[in-house]
């Protein structure tokens, strides 16, 4: 007769801040990001585009820095700071890439905007004044297949300098 039995599921007990809230969670071993944040925290902005770390459309930000959820395991979230897209607009920069990327018609299917609305966020925060090739660079990473990008680079460029504005006034 076979022994049927399954193998034990390994959990790991994962905490972390997302959003701006800590929480702390019962997660999985080897289960990915994007699926924790899509299916289990109802953060459904974070897309998943190609599941290979090609696209960009998954880009949350990891202690600041833009990373592919598809590519990560939830363990490796242990202790940091998450931000998603659905953050963004909690916080008055991301209110304001947010609008920018409105204004300038830089939406098309929607589908490629949270992950440049992340990679964005990062590189604004590390370059408050970037050029347009500046720009290009900082979203490399994200592929759209609607646009030529134009749009979208000028919702950052105008996001940059709405941003620099807000803080010169007093």
């Amino acid at each position: 007769m076979n022994d049927m039995t399954q193998p034990a599921i390994t959990k790991n007990s994962v905490a972390f801040t997302i959003n701006g809230g800590a929480l702390e969670i019962e997660a999985q071993a080897g289960r990915r990001v994007i699926d924790l944040l899509r299916e289990d925290l109802g953060l459904t902005g974070t897309k998943e585009g190609c599941g290979t770390g090609e696209c960009g459309a998954c880009t949350i930000l990891v202690n600041g820095e833009p990373r592919l959820a598809c590519l990560m395991i939830v363990a490796q979230l242990d202790g940091t700071r998450v931000e998603t897209v659905e953050g963004l607009a909690q916080t008055p920069d991301g209110a304001l890439l947010q609008q920018a990327f409105i204004e300038e018609a830089a939406v098309q299917c929607g589908f490629c905007i949270p992950g440049m609305e992340m990679a964005a966020t990062a590189l604004l925060r590390n370059n408050g004044n970037p050029s347009r090739d500046t720009i290009r660079a900082g979203l490399s990473g994200n592929l759209c297949r609607c646009t030529g990008y134009v749009k979208i680079v000028d919702a950052v460029e105008r996001a940059a300098g709405d941003i620099r504005c807000c803080r010169e006034e007093p």
